[in-house]
């Protein structure tokens, strides 16, 4: 068996995408990238290296495979109803506007959802809800706005008929919904943070880094966030020593910056 040369494959893909492969876990990473190589053809990765520099599908699924883009709306329902109360009992009573960040937002479900929360609790926004990934060619996607059955079955029959349009087997978010959001290329490992904002949501997705990388995110989430601000994490994040980073957890998840 043939053993594959990762060490090349991260410098490439550092090189060439700006992506840094030694942040994530390294058994669940290179499986998937072992996985992906192989439905190429590639029987190496210096093989697979040159497929992805001239085949632009292989190169949009590679990168979409390897950041892992599985969101809905409203994911964990009973989680985000929770987080909704916690807006209104602990944001917005003490600040007369909210700066809203979703990072690694994906195909936009999440975002898509906050601004729903937003709307249909009259919170004014400071601007629009930021929303950032690392991957192009799902932010695109992210911008149309469509989604597909599943990706909205949290949704209420009510909430489905007030911001979706359906057609052609797909539901379409409404103008009011999608000019909150703004988003934007981002890279939570390598790029800059920033500052004010009063919620973070990042769900799912530190999971898949090694803990120093996840150490640090949560470090420089809890920098861009306002005395009293909240960082909503995912259903399998609990940040077990949330006060080495500056938070305290005042619910399942959700965790309140107090230094």
């Amino acid at each position: 068996m043939t053993t594959l040369n990762f060490e090349f494959f991260y410098e490439w893909v550092l090189s060439n995408y700006k992506i840094n492969l030694n942040a994530y876990k390294e058994k669940q990473l290179q499986r998937r990238i072992g996985t992906i190589m192989k439905q190429s053809g590639a029987t190496t990765l210096e093989e697979y290296a040159t497929i992805l520099s001239v085949d632009e599908t292989l190169k949009k699924q590679f990168l979409d495979y390897i950041t892992i883009n599985v969101t809905e709306f409203f994911r964990n329902k009973d989680l985000f109803d929770n987080f909704e109360l916690m807006i209104n009992t602990h944001l917005s009573t003490k600040f007369n506007s909210l700066k809203i960040w979703s990072a690694a937002c994906s195909i936009g479900a999440e975002p898509y959802s906050l601004a729903m929360i937003v709307k249909k609790n009259n919170i004014k926004l400071q601007q629009k809800i930021l929303a950032t990934d690392i991957d192009l060619t799902i932010l695109d996607r992210a911008k149309k706005g469509y989604f597909r059955e599943n990706e909205i079955k949290n949704v209420s029959l009510v909430d489905k008929n007030t911001y979706f349009d359906f057609m052609d087997g797909y539901y379409t978010i409404q103008n009011d919904i999608k000019n909150k959001v703004q988003f934007k290329q981002h890279d939570l490992v390598q790029g800059r943070y920033e500052q004010n904002f009063h919620v973070i949501v990042c769900r799912n997705v530190t999971i898949y880094f090694k803990n120093d990388v996840k150490d640090e995110i949560y470090l420089k989430m809890a920098d861009s966030l306002v005395t009293g601000g909240l960082l909503f994490t995912g259903a399998t994040e609990t940040i077990y020593q949330p006060e080495k980073y500056g938070f305290k957890k005042i619910a399942s998840f959700i965790y309140e910056k107090v230094e």
